[in-house]
């Protein structure tokens, strides 16, 4: 039970910081070349799952994406949660 615990801990904090990276990555210009491909694969793995969020929550002042800072912390509580019951 203690490996399965520390597998769905580690696999969400995975997520995580590539998510993390992901949107790090947004802030800058990314251009073509390997840059632009690590980019975009990251895009086929996080977009998914952010775009729930981008459907509920508006950019602050249409520039300001907060969606992402929302979904981190639901994946984070929903992570413990699911680990606080086995």
């Amino acid at each position: 039970m203690l490996a399965l615990q520390s597998l769905i801990l580690a696999l969400s904090d995975a997520y995580s910081m590539v998510i993390f990276v992901y949107i790090m990555m947004s802030w800058f210009p990314i251009g073509t070349g390997i840059v632009g491909d690590v980019y975009r694969f990251l895009g086929k793995l996080c977009d998914p799952y952010l775009d729930v969020f981008r459907r509920f929550i508006p950019p602050i002042g249409g520039m300001i994406d907060v969606s992402p800072i929302v979904a981190l912390l639901v994946l984070q509580l929903a992570t413990r949660f699911v680990v606080g019951l086995l």
